[in-house]
């Protein structure tokens, strides 16, 4: 009996010990799944006052009308949830280089879209439309006036849908934020208010489905025309870049138009959007993101690359007359400017640094106190260039007098390491200024090299200052062997 009871005894305690494992595991997860509850909760609790301000009480609308992205995690470099409608084409596997991205609605006067597609494919040759895709977004809710608008765009551009260089898309109403009753900043009238509203989830809708289709997006409006190669001036543009911190490159000065972001930005810009769709309008939207993202002064460059071409907005058909004066229709005119350090012995004026004369950056430029005959200003190329054209412009229209008044354009090679730094030892003078400027082309038949240096001498002294508004370089093509 006595063994009987110590086994006994045993099996009791080894059932104690087998339980207490188990009871710690059931209370620990009982305790993270409180804390999960919990969090839930006061994640729902935070967010909500932020749903509240960001979508204000209007009419009764169903609960799944909150604006997508913010009941989901605070991720704002993904994508958001929606479900898009493909009314025409499909999105290739293979990434692109360049995105152009359209919004449309119903006008009540006027519709330019297809006007506005034509040109972006015509003004573009056979490698460029190798490089890009077209999304439209119809963003309208008139479902009829989508289906007839898609059945023209399928029969004019039937040979581009199928070689995955357009599609037409549609986010459904349902994935909509309320439109009405929202809060009437700068005192607008309510339907400006939900037009504008509206606008920019549109234009978010259209950034999130396009964040992965190529390495670059532009954005442009549905009444647009283009220049000429705009794609290979955009290459030129962004290669001169190489290096330099941006967020958004603007190619005109219009509105929504000619807008140019790395892919990777579209997320947090359509989130953006979203967040603060009734704030403001879309464009004013765009400067505090730029500013938020660490770029403080606009890059614009000049000549523009792309034309408003409408009579009528899309607001109310209200007359738009707008024209961007500095569009050029052959932007085959933009500067090749191969990567080149600059510097001169002229005293600088403040920050209107040498650097500034070989952008093509349409406010920036080279600003000096009055120079001296012999004084300089060298571009020095980091590789040796085939020079085919070069122009340099000085003066301002508000400081025309600020022109070189006696100049002389060199180009040199034979680059040696010296005191003040690397410099070449052989110039050839290619002409002199007249009027403040100076263009030389065929620069490579005039000479027998490859240019290292192109230098500016001032052949004799000025009291006026001196601008050098742009120092303007292209290159040919390579000899052949």
């Amino acid at each position: 009996w006595l063994r009987f009871h110590s086994h006994h005894i045993k099996m009791r305690c080894f059932r104690k010990r087998a339980t207490i494992p188990v009871l710690v595991f059931l209370i620990t997860f009982l305790l993270f799944f409180n804390l999960y509850m919990d969090n839930e909760y006061v994640l729902e609790a935070e967010k909500r006052p932020l749903g509240e301000t960001l979508l204000p009480p209007g009419p009764p609308g169903p609960p799944e009308r909150d604006v997508p992205g913010l009941r989901e995690p605070a991720n704002f470099s993904g994508s958001i949830n929606v479900t898009y409608r493909y009314l025409a084409g499909l999105p290739l596997n293979r990434r692109k280089f360049l995105t152009i991205g359209l919004s449309s609605v119903k006008r009540r006067k006027g519709n330019y879209l297809i006007e506005t597609i034509k040109s972006i494919f015509d003004q573009s040759s056979y490698e460029e439309l190798q490089q890009m895709v077209v999304v439209v977004h119809l963003a309208d809710f008139d479902l009829a006036w989508c289906d007839h608008l898609v059945q023209e765009i399928s029969r004019r551009f039937a040979h581009h849908i199928l070689a995955g260089r357009l599609l037409v898309i549609q986010a459904p109403e349902e994935y909509y934020p309320p439109l009405d009753g929202l809060k009437r900043n700068f005192n607008d009238p309510d339907d400006r208010v939900r037009f504008r509203s509206k606008q920019n989830v549109d234009y978010a809708f259209l950034l999130n489905f396009c964040a992965e289709l190529s390495d670059f997006y532009m954005m442009l409006e549905d009444d647009v025309r283009c220049s000429r190669n705009f794609l290979t001036s955009l290459k030129k543009v962004i290669s001169s870049r190489e290096g330099s911190y941006w967020v958004m490159l603007e190619f005109s000065k219009l509105g929504y138009i000619g807008k140019l972001y790395r892919s990777g930005d579209l997320p947090r810009l359509a989130r953006f959007l979203l967040l603060f769709y009734q704030e403001m309008p879309c464009d004013w939207l765009l400067l505090h993101f730029r500013g938020l993202l660490a770029q403080k002064d606009v890059i614009r460059f000049r000549p523009s690359l792309f034309q408003h071409m409408g009579y009528y907005s899309s607001y109310n058909g209200a007359e738009n007359k707008l024209q961007d004066d500095d569009f050029e229709e052959d932007s085959a005119d933009v500067p090749d400017n191969p990567p080149a350090r600059l510097h001169t012995n002229i005293h600088v004026f403040e920050s209107y640094d040498v650097g500034r004369a070989y952008s093509s950056v349409a406010e920036e430029y080279f600003w000096g106190k009055p120079p001296f005959t012999g004084d300089f200003l060298v571009v020095i190329f980091n590789k040796s260039a085939r020079i085919s054209r070069i122009r340099v412009v000085t003066g301002s229209d508000d400081r025309q007098s600020d022109v070189l008044r006696r100049g002389a354009l060199e180009v040199g090679r034979r680059l040696t390491e010296s005191r003040q730094g690397q410099q070449c030892t052989s110039y050839i003078t290619l002409g002199e200024f007249k009027d403040g400027r100076i263009e030389v082309h065929n620069v490579h038949h005039k000479i027998g090299f490859e240019v290292q240096c192109v230098r500016i001498v001032v052949t004799a002294s000025q009291e006026d200052w001196l601008i050098v508004r742009t120092v303007s370089v292209w290159t040919a093509q390579p000899s052949p062997l």
